[in-house]
């Protein structure tokens, strides 16, 4: 399925060399960079901030799709996008006016997204779908990479699935969380147009970036 995305999450990278390892998922034909930002405090563990991404933009030209686990979330878009982010995704537990957010992310001129972790509802997204880019159904409990995949939440996949095709937005569905070979194919058939994945890409094949990128892309 050629119109499915691949978005390697750095998260699995090798940390010492974060540029290289960006420019060499570019040439492995990932379709965008997923760049996991933790505060410790929403999840928890603690990952990297705005700099780092100004720091790595430099580096490639595919868009980075910045997911901030991070609350209060609202007084930080604005960091992130002047850093570079392209895509900025919020979770709704993580500000007081979501629609709100949203439109301060749009008026940065950046594709905005929101995030569902494995216990929140489907309902808490519906209501904005016409004003996103990008529904992000987390697959896992977030806050760290190498986890099992959750098949329950595929259910909130094809909720979305039909709801966007419906209704005609043009909200994506992305997924986030123990992506791999077998459970890409469920998650494509479910409705998933972007495919988060990091230990997978990283590690399978003795690391060979291109081949795990396509062999996920085809599902």
């Amino acid at each position: 399925m050629s119109n499915i995305k691949i978005s390697p999450s750095i998260l699995s990278a090798d940390f010492s060399k974060l540029g290289s390892e960006i420019q060499d998922l570019e040439k492995a034909k990932a379709d965008l960079i997923h760049i996991d930002v933790m505060d410790g405090h929403f999840v928890p563990n603690i990952t990297i901030g705005p700099e780092v991404i100004n720091k790595l933009r430099k580096y490639t030209s595919l868009p980075f799709d910045v997911h901030l686990m991070i609350s209060p979330v609202h007084d930080f878009i604005k960091n992130f996008a002047e850093a570079g982010a392209d895509i900025i995704t919020i979770h709704p537990e993580a500000t007081d006016d979501l629609v709100g957010s949203i439109k301060k992310i749009k008026s940065f001129n950046k594709k905005a997204g929101v995030s569902l972790n494995p216990e929140t509802s489907v309902d808490k997204v519906l209501p904005v779908l016409n004003l996103i880019d990008i529904v992000l159904i987390m697959s896992v409990n977030p806050g760290f990479g190498g986890q099992k995949f959750m098949k329950e939440t595929l259910e909130k996949v094809k909720i979305l699935r039909k709801e966007i095709d419906s209704k005609k937005y043009n909200a994506k569905i992305e997924i986030d969380g123990g992506i791999n070979f077998e459970n890409s194919k469920i998650a494509i058939k479910a409705g998933v147009d972007i495919l988060v994945s990091g230990t997978t890409i990283f590690k399978e094949n003795g690391g060979d970036l291109k081949k795990n990128i396509q062999l996920l892309k085809t599902g």
